[in-house]
């Protein structure tokens, strides 16, 4: 019975109703135009904050560690197995539908991750942390709704989520390499637990330099296989447009097929609107002092994610002749063309980036889990203990065990999460438009933009001593 009514939620979710795709791409939509296309207009300033982004407190961690962090949870199988699924059962053309609802979302993370940042609070240890559920309690007053969250977070990123992650890279390994899974299952558990025992600054430190590393590899990889295949890129360009658009023969079906592809792997990659990446901007000590540079930061993420990691995977699968009508398993399509362009070496690289990009999101959903702490009074040291307990005992168990129901549940708390999520950000507009005017007439008079407590009307209230 319980497996039917997660089922029931999940296809009023994501499956025929489609309600998550719709509140998503309209979500899009809405703070695309209520903040003036600021993902257009000042596409140029996210990297400018960057310069500054280095910086940490003893509050909050850096920019870039937030936006590393953020990545780190962003960055994983959907860049790999997803593309290739997009594209064995919508075509080249859900491509470009992934590239729409990208900037789409680059607008939609950005409003989220500003209220993160602007109703941030002080744990116990006096570090900054936030994400929906706070915003939702501060700035709408509806505890309930921000419990409700909390509880979605903990069972999909706390829990859920990190053992499916777990699942994948002992499957790979084991595919790969015959390594038992509970060997593989027994280093996942130790790895994690050595860089999660620091906290949110031991997985920020681990993020800063393990994601860099990872996404230039597999970019210079991709761009590398674009250089010997350049004269077929004009060709796959084309075939990406006329996919899209139905242009060819069988086009309206072709058409309905890439857009639904298109975006249901868009959105889940890159995760805009979900309500988990506020939880990285709410951590950070931003530069300048001010909540919007935050947003900046991670529209900067949603960009990154989609644009550059997802495009390679599809550019390598493309390049090597993959189409809708290679109906194999996500991640071997992906290995099968990586094999195509560089032999049989293609298969372990693919494994190697499909093990690296998920036990980076393995770790980073702990911080995600960890920030909600507070908002039930665990944020001490048996609170911790407990959670971190349970976390790792999931990794363990997630290493070895079949997870089609637990697939499941993990896709009912990520959709019920989002719903919750688009709901509060759109209700808190009017404050999300409001500090944005503020930083960017301060940007636009040549000022360095910095926010204090009152210097423009927002919903409820920040708390003390933050701003």
């Amino acid at each position: 019975m319980l497996n039917d009514i997660v089922a029931f939620i999940n296809n009023i979710l994501w499956g025929d109703g489609q309600v998550l795709i719709y509140m998503l791409v309209a979500a899009g939509i809405w703070f695309t135009v209520r903040l003036g296309g600021v993902q257009l207009r000042h596409f140029g300033h996210m990297f400018t904050l960057l310069k500054g982004s280095t910086s940490s407190t003893k509050e909050g961690i850096s920019s870039f560690q937030a936006l590393c962090t953020s990545l780190s949870a962003r960055v994983g199988t959907g860049n790999l197995a997803g593309v290739a699924v997009a594209i064995s059962l919508g075509g080249a053309g859900s491509i470009f539908w992934m590239w729409v609802i990208a900037f789409l979302g680059m607008a939609t993370g950005f409003a989220e991750s500003v209220l993160g940042q602007l109703y941030k609070v002080k744990d116990d240890n006096g570090e900054y942390r936030g994400g929906p559920a706070y915003y939702i309690k501060q700035g709408l007053n509806k505890t309930w709704l921000a419990v409700a969250f909390s509880l979605c977070l903990f069972l999909g990123y706390g829990f859920i989520f990190s053992a499916v992650q777990a699942n994948t890279i002992t499957d790979a390994l084991n595919a790969a390499y015959d390594i038992p899974t509970s060997y593989s299952g027994l280093a996942i558990i130790a790895l994690a637990a050595l860089i999660v025992v620091g906290g949110l600054r031991g997985i920020a430190r681990f993020a800063e330099w393990v994601v860099p590393f990872m996404g230039i590899t597999y970019v210079l990889a991709a761009l590398l296989i674009c250089a010997v295949n350049f004269t077929e890129l004009p060709g796959m360009f084309w075939h990406i447009i006329q996919s899209a658009f139905g242009l060819q023969e069988a086009g309206a079906g072709a058409m309905g097929a890439a857009v639904k592809n298109g975006i249901q792997r868009g959105l889940y990659s890159n995760e805009a609107g979900s309500g988990s990446v506020p939880h990285a901007a709410a951590s950070a000590a931003p530069y300048p002092n001010h909540p919007v540079s935050q947003g900046y930061v991670q529209m900067l993420g949603v960009f990154l994610d989609t644009m550059v990691l997802c495009t390679a995977t599809a550019f390598i699968i493309l390049l090597a002749g993959g189409s809708s009508s290679d109906q194999m398993e996500g991640i071997r399509l992906t290995q099968s063309a990586m094999t195509s362009h560089i032999g049989e070496g293609g298969a372990d690289f693919v494994a190697a980036a499909i093990c690296f990009f998920s036990f980076t999101s393995v770790v980073a959903n702990y911080a995600y889990g960890e920030s909600n702490l507070h908002m039930f009074k665990l944020d001490n040291k048996m609170g911790r203990i407990a959670y971190t307990s349970g976390y790792l005992a999931m990794i363990f168990w997630g290493s070895m065990a079949a997870l089609p129901e637990v697939w499941a549940a993990a896709d009912m708390a990520l959709g019920l999460m989002t719903v919750i999520n688009i709901i509060a950000i759109v209700w808190m507009t009017p404050t999300i438009v409001s500090i944005s005017k503020d930083y960017f007439s301060k940007k636009d008079r040549g000022e360095l933009p910095e926010y204090k407590a009152g210097d423009c009307p927002i919903q409820g209230k920040s708390e003390d001593g933050i701003w």
